[in-house]
Parts: structure tokens; sequence; C-alpha cells
């Protein structure tokens, strides 16, 4: 029976069966890493190629947030489809603030990484010092529950945060890099059959199936040229939004992840405080050693430094000219790219910051609607032009604009636009 302070909870009966029941588990880490795919392509899909831009497709998406969540909290009991909803779209608005931050705000990606990590603690830490517990199996009263699905926004957040910024450091490939969260979650699944810490292993693989997520959709939708399986964010997000829809309506109609469908449950395993402490030092030697990597990778040549400071051999290469950086590209392109940054320009020089800033936003949606066909005719042109249009939408973006540096981004832009 439930009592004024507990209630029956749907999270509870989705994590009831976890590490209970194995193909239970297994399939809620599946539709979890799909989940987080479609967070990365789908908002990426809507902010960019729907041209709805970032900061209004955020705001769309924290209204819808807050209607499914509300769903989500009067549905006493786990229901796959409210359930799974209300964490694709957290997974979307998650990769959507930090995308604010990183994209329009200009904050670099170290600093979100350690505010979310920061916020994260937070959260664990007034959720611990309220209730006593951050068990997933104990989430019976409406403030753990709340307290449980802010935790995952953040971790949405964060996941976003450390897998770009671990890309920025590496320059690892879409492909290459789903190797390294893959890997830890490994690391983290053998660490919990030794005898690690149940929520403690459960919160650090739900951070990193996010950069996991992240790093998959990536893969497949990012042109061939940059190592992806140039599948696009459409296709990519209908590919895993079908197969997120697949999976729910199987555990829909066969039940297979409802607890008291289930007449094999064993219980839960009893925790043994020393194994516990000993796997807390296996966990620190595998975050120095993950620390260690990344070190390493970020001190190696990057393909994308490399292409644009020398051929294929090493050599230096000198600086390309306009009719060079444009020359591979057709010219009704190059048109189009050089006649929005001149608009940009001209309402900046009148004094419409606004204006400019919208305009600009049509120049990243074009420059990215074409990036699989330019790419592949000259990847040395495509890297110059691609840094400087960044360079630009960053100036337009900023939290406080400095006019010298957007007018300097734009006539750099335009003098290699021809």
């Amino acid at each position: 029976m439930v009592t004024n302070t507990e209630r029956r909870s749907a999270v509870t009966d989705v994590h009831g069966l976890l590490n209970k029941v194995p193909e239970v588990t297994v399939w809620f880490w599946v539709i979890k890493i799909l989940c987080t795919t479609v967070g990365e392509s789908f908002a990426d899909w809507i902010s960019t190629t729907l041209g709805v831009g970032l900061v209004n497709t955020s705001l769309i998406f924290t209204v819808v947030l807050a209607a499914v969540l509300t769903w989500q909290l009067r549905t006493r009991r786990y229901v796959p489809f409210v359930y799974w909803l209300t964490v694709v779209v957290l997974s979307v608005t998650g990769t959507l603030y930090t995308d604010i931050l990183t994209d329009s705000q200009g904050v670099p990606l170290v600093v979100s990484s350690s505010v979310f990590a920061l916020v994260l603690t937070t959260v664990f830490g007034i959720w611990y010092a309220r209730e006593r517990t951050l068990s997933i199996h104990s989430i019976v009263t409406r403030p753990r529950e709340l307290f449980y699905w802010l935790a995952v926004l953040v971790t949405f957040a964060l996941g976003t945060a450390t897998g770009d910024w671990t890309l920025e450091l590496t320059g690892w490939t879409p492909g290459v890099s789903v190797l390294l969260p893959l890997g830890l979650i490994a690391s983290i699944v053998l660490a919990w059959r030794l005898g690690a810490s149940t929520v403690l292993s459960f919160w650090l693989a739900y951070i990193l199936t996010r950069p996991l997520g992240a790093n998959l959709g990536d893969w497949f939708a990012s042109p061939r040229g940059d190592g992806g399986l140039g599948l696009g964010t459409a296709v990519t997000s209908v590919l895993f939004l079908a197969a997120i829809l697949a999976t729910v309506l199987y555990l829909t109609r066969s039940r297979a992840d409802v607890l008291e469908s289930r007449s094999e449950d064993r219980a839960l395993r009893a925790a043994d405080p020393s194994r516990e402490r000993i796997m807390l030092g296996y966990y620190a030697v595998v975050a120095l050693a993950t620390a260690g990597l990344l070190v390493w990778a970020h001190q190696q040549p990057h393909a994308a430094a490399a292409s644009e400071e020398g051929d294929s051999a090493g050599a230096a290469a000198a600086p390309l000219t306009p009719e060079q950086a444009t020359a591979s590209f057709p010219a009704a392109e190059v048109a189009k790219f050089r006649t929005v940054a001149a608009d940009t320009l001209t309402r900046l020089d009148s004094g419409d910051q606004a204006g400019a800033t919208a305009r600009i936003a049509d120049l990243e949606k074009a420059w990215d609607d074409d990036q699989a066909a330019l790419q592949p005719r000259n990847q040395r042109a495509w890297t110059l032009l691609d840094g400087q249009i960044d360079q630009a939408l960053k100036a337009l973006r900023a939290s406080r604009p400095d006019r010298a540096t957007e007018v300097k981004a734009l006539d750099t832009l335009l003098a290699s636009l021809g």
C-alpha cells in the first residue's frame, strides 16, 4: 500500500528489474543509447537543417519537456511509451542547453563540462542530504522522482559537453570516438560484476551513454570525408527513432520489462563495503588511464590541423588565395555564400546587430547543407572556409558582441570568397 509519503513510482517500476534480470537490463541500456543518439541528431536537424535556430529550438523543447514530464509524473505505473518519450525529450533538451553555451555564448567546452559536473554533483549532494539515498530502486516519493529527472537532464548536458570536449582534444573521427565511451562502459560493467557500488556504477554508465550516443549519431550523420557514414541528420534521426519505437512497442506488447510479470526475479545483490572500496580504486585507475589517453591523443597531430598546415607528406603549404579557396566549388554556391556574408556585414554596419545575427544563420544553414557536396571536392579549401565561417558565427553570437571582431571576421571571410 502506498502511504502519504510513499507513492507507486513509474521510475521505480522501470528500474525494478535492473540488476536482477539480465535481459531487461540489456533492453534498458540499448534504448537509453538509442535515445541519446536521437538527442544529438534530432536537435541538429531541427535547429540547423530546418532553420529553426538553436535558441528557438531550445525554447520549443523546454515547453515540450514540461508537458511530457508532467505526464510522466502523473503516471503511477511504468508505461513504456511515456517513460521513454520523457527520456528522448530530456536527451534533446539537455543537448540543446549545452549547444547554446558552446555555439551561442562561446563558452569553452572545458568550462561547460566543469559547470555541468558541478551542477550534477550539487544535485546528487542535495538529493542525498534530503533523502539519504541515491538508489534508483527507492524512488517512491515525489521529491526523489523530481531529483531523478533533474539528474537525468544534467547527465545529458554533461555527457554532451564532455563528449564534444573529447573530440576537440583528440581530433578523432566520429567512428573512432565511439570506442572510448564504449570501452569505459564495458569497464563499468566489469566493475559492477566484481562488486562495485551499484548506485555509482549506474550513474557513471548513465553519463557515458550520452557521449556514446552522440558519437554514434555523429558517425551515422557525418559526411564520409569526415569519417562518418554520410546518412545526414534527418535519416539518422528517423532511423534511431524507428528503432526506439519498435523496441518500445515490443516491450509494451510483451511486458518483458514490467516487474510483476516476472516470476524469476532475484534479490538485489547485497552490498559489500570492503569490495566497493576496492572497486573505487579500480575506478580511479580507469580515470587516470583515460586522462592519460586523452593527453596523449591531444599531443598527436590532428587530421584537421594537418589539412590546414600541410599536404599529406606534412610539408608546409602556402596560404590559399581567394581563387584557390573557391576554385573547386560551384560558382553559384560561392556567390550564395558571399551574398549572405555581405548582407550580414551591411546590417552590421547599419547598427542592426539582431538582423546581422539572424542573417548569418542563413549562411550556417547553407554551408551545412552543402557540406557533403563541397568537402570532397577540396578538403583543404573547405576546412579554410569552414573555420572562417565558424569565427564569424562565434563573433556575431557572442554574449557581448565586439563590432571590430565581427567586422574583421566577416571581412576575412569575404576576402576568401572573392
